[in-house]
């Protein structure tokens, strides 16, 4: 006998051919794309799989920032090339390999098809890193200009998390109504600020604490800053031990 369509004896069973439930990571256009490869390292290294959207107006930041021409038909090259890169623009400053590549997926920001752009499509949620004030209003007052503003719209309605991690300064009154907007529909607003008290000694250690937080909003561990421990240290790191 045939069994019925709605079946769900096997659906507790894990398929292990089954790609991990991903987190989408979305790349605006504000200045700030180091803090979108820090994130993107993070989650890799925690084990994560991404689905990556960049912005067309984030290509021109990157370009400008790194040197960096993203392609959608070489964004494989591209992205190594990226996440290879330290925040003082030093090439090679972290070891990115293909297999570390080997659990993401990347979508063209103009396929508003794509597989995120739906609800039923299964995510963790996702992280808005650089957010653009421009990326802000689109989301708060649901645009979907572009898929980057699509699937942060289906964030939101699917009550799965969203992080915004806006990068301007000053802010005027309509994007601070738009934050505040984000914030009542669910979503954690994210400053772009570094602090201090980590010991930070060089640019790549405040840009991994923004990326830090973004993580710790996603729940994603990682070792990316020291933390907060109630005890004053002078604002330095620890003396390295000699031995």
């Amino acid at each position: 006998m045939e069994p019925p369509h709605n079946d769900m004896s096997n659906a507790s069973k894990p398929d292990p051919g089954r790609r991990r439930r991903p987190w989408v990571v979305g790349v605006s256009g504000a200045s700030g794309t180091p803090y979108a490869a820090s994130v993107l390292r993070g989650l890799l290294a925690a084990g994560e799989a991404v689905d990556l959207v960049v912005s067309r107006a984030s290509r021109l930041t990157l370009l400008d920032e790194t040197g960096i021409a993203f392609r959608d038909a070489h964004w494989r090259t591209d992205l190594r090339e990226w996440l290879a890169l330290g925040a003082d623009g030093k090439p090679g400053a972290f070891p990115v390999t293909e297999a570390d590549l080997a659990d993401v997926r990347y979508w063209p920001a103009g396929d508003l098809a794509a597989g995120p752009s739906s609800g039923s499509y299964p995510v963790k949620g996702m992280l808005i890193v650089p957010a653009s004030t421009a990326c802000v209003a689109g989301v708060a007052l649901g645009l979907s200009k572009d898929l980057l503003q699509r699937v942060a719209s289906v964030t939101l309605k699917e009550r799965r998390r969203l992080v915004v991690a806006v990068r301007e300064t000053p802010l005027s009154g309509p994007t601070l109504k738009q934050l505040v907007m984000l914030d009542e529909a669910g979503a954690v607003v994210l400053p772009a600020s570094p602090a201090f008290y980590a010991g930070a000694t060089h640019i790549q250690d405040l840009v991994d604490f923004v990326a830090g937080r973004v993580l710790d909003a996603a729940e994603v561990p990682h070792g990316l800053y020291r933390r907060w421990e109630g005890e004053l240290r002078g604002g330095s790191k620890e003396e390295a031990d000699p031995s």
